[in-house]
């Protein structure tokens, strides 16, 4: 399915969860629709920021998993949802596909990304301290036994060994695109892991020699596995930032973004790694790590 008709499946989606009839045209949206990608840390981020603007008194839903940002990019540009949580230097890199290299610093990013989305009706709110990346990942012992610490210290090894990531990883820049023209890696095979757990399985199974994993992943700091420096600075810096729906903004004012951006002000890259582990190790539901982030803080 392509891009549009991924968009039109996603507002069919979004209007039957709604309970919105398909026919005639939809009533103005009463409330503002938060959705997030197909990770499980991003849904997380969505909660955090949902539950922030429930607490200001803004009417809210929630949708999970729309996909990839070629779905949930249009989506948000189209109206079709109101607040997706993104990560800067990604975000940034795929709204200027052909813009060679990123700003240096997380204010030079904020500020291209939002005049590049002023364009599209989309507001830029301000970023967070908290910052998560791509990181790549192997075993412990296969670290040990080929003395490896950086990502640079793959790439000789690496036309011999297997790479397991998400199924979008081949095309992105900042994942296998980025290892081959940063590092010069070339994997004997490629395989599309579901999840990021199934992926730390297949690492530890042996299935693959090496795994995407994002930086601030909670099991990083219990299972047996290293994650390779990026030495020479693929990632750019991705703190996490709000995008809106300009008519969202116009609708519910300040109310929305202040309770938007005073979130962004709390969280930290601490606050990420301690939401992730309260999902992924403690059995929490997103909803539920959010709320309890939020007792805690209040």
């Amino acid at each position: 399915m392509g891009a549009r008709g991924a968009v039109v499946a996603v507002l069919v989606l979004l209007l039957a969860a709604c309970g919105a009839p398909a026919q005639p045209a939809a009533a103005p949206v009463e409330t503002v629709r938060f959705a997030s990608y197909d990770f499980r840390e991003n849904q997380i981020l969505v909660e955090v920021y949902a539950e922030a603007a429930r607490r200001a008194g803004v009417p809210v839903t929630v949708q999970h998993g729309i996909g990839t940002r070629e779905v949930v990019s249009p989506a948000l540009q189209q109206g079709v949802v109101d607040v997706v949580i993104d990560y800067l230097g990604t975000a940034l890199a795929f709204a200027r596909p052909q813009s060679l290299g990123s700003p240096a610093s997380p204010e030079e990013m904020h500020a291209e990304l939002a005049a590049t989305m002023a364009d599209r009706d989309v507001d830029v709110l301000s970023p967070a301290a908290a910052e998560d990346q791509n990181g790549f990942v192997v075993t412990r012992s296969f670290a040990r036994s080929h003395d490896l610490s950086t990502l640079s210290d793959l790439a000789p090894l690496s036309s011999g060994l297997t790479f397991g990531g998400p199924p979008e990883c081949p095309d992105r820049l900042f994942c296998l695109l980025g290892l081959q023209q940063v590092y010069g890696m070339g994997f004997a095979r490629v395989l599309s892991m579901p999840t990021r757990a199934a992926t730390l399985e297949a690492l530890l199974s042996g299935q693959i020699d090496v795994g995407m994993l994002e930086t601030t992943d909670a099991r990083l700091a219990s299972a047996p596995v290293v994650l390779l420096a990026d030495d020479r600075s693929l990632q750019p810096r991705e703190n996490v930032v709000p995008l809106v729906r300009a008519a969202a903004t116009e609708r519910w004012g300040e109310r929305l973004g202040r309770a938007l951006d005073e979130t962004s002000a709390r969280l930290t890259t601490d606050d990420l790694v301690r939401l992730n582990r309260a999902v992924e190790l403690d059995g929490r539901t997103p909803a539920e790590a959010a709320a309890a982030w939020w007792d805690a803080h209040d």
